[in-house]
Order: structure tokens, then sequence, then C-alpha cells
């Protein structure tokens, strides 16, 4: 069972979610599913085949929480030294054809917003770059193509996640 590592903001914030799903969320369903029947012909009741919709997508959430939650390894990246690139590290990369800079942190795939720089650890991206440390030169394989980076600083900085809206 492969953990699933991830800060504890996105732990708390994924167990407030799955509390809610089966506390209010499954009983409102449930009602809605029974005032549906009540009404009698089933083959025809749009609004109880959209409550059956819904509570099955529910219950997948509910089934995928409950799994995420079961492999979750809550880790405090500020606990880490970040000498080489780790969970929790932000990383500056030069890119050698470019000579730009770009900055990613690596985060767990709960976390990842690439459009904010954060990327998962299990992107293959961040897995090139994972144990490296400053100065090292790093190839990446692009579906775009090859691209050559060297790394010019690994350090931590708090990781602030953009808000789920």
């Amino acid at each position: 069972m492969q953990k699933e590592p991830m800060l504890n903001e996105t732990c708390v914030r994924l167990t407030k979610e799955l509390e809610y799903l089966k506390t209010i969320e499954r009983p409102e369903i449930a009602q809605i599913i029974d005032e549906a029947r009540a009404l009698g012909d089933l083959k025809e009741n749009a609004e109880y085949h959209a409550a059956k919709d819904k509570q099955g997508l529910m219950e997948g959430r509910i089934i995928e929480l409950s799994d995420l939650l079961s492999r979750a390894q809550v880790i405090d990246p500020a606990s880490i030294t970040h000498e080489r690139i780790c969970f929790g590290s932000t990383v500056e990369l030069l890119d050698q054809d470019t000579d730009k800079s770009i900055i990613y942190t690596i985060v767990g795939a709960q976390e990842s917003s690439p459009a904010n720089g954060l990327i998962s650890l299990f992107s293959p991206f961040a897995k090139s770059l994972m144990g490296r440390e400053e100065g090292d030169e790093v190839e990446i394989f692009l579906p775009s193509g090859n691209k050559s980076y060297e790394i010019t600083k690994v350090y931590f900085i708090p990781i602030v996640l953009p808000t789920k809206e």
C-alpha cells in the first residue's frame, strides 16, 4: 500500500470533507431518495434518478477519501533539512537552454497546483529532482522534449496552498 504524503492542513481538510459527506450529505440524499420514491413510478421519476446519481458520486468520493486518509503520511516539511530535494522543498532551477529561472515546491498529489508552482512528488518532473542538491544538473524527459536544468537553490519556505473554491 503506497503512502500518501501530505501536509497536516490537507489531512485536516480531507478529514472534514469526509465527515461532512458521511454525517450531512449522506442523510440528506437518503431523505431525498425516500421522498422521491414515495411519489410512485420510479421509471419516470427525474428527482429519484438525479438523487441516485448524486448518491453514487458521493459514495465514490467517500470511498476515495477513506482510502486516501488510510494511507496518509502527514509530513511537516519545516522539520526536514532541505540540503537535498525532498517533500516540501522549494527548488530554483535554471533552464540550460533559455537561461530562464523557474521555481517549484514539491508537495503531495492532493496539494499539487502546477499553475501555483506546486508540483506533486509523484510527477515525473519531481521524481527526477528528488534527492538532488544545489549545483546538480538534471535532464528531465518531458513530452515536449528533453530539458536540462541546473539546480541553483534548494530551501524551505512555508507552503501556502491555493484556496479551494
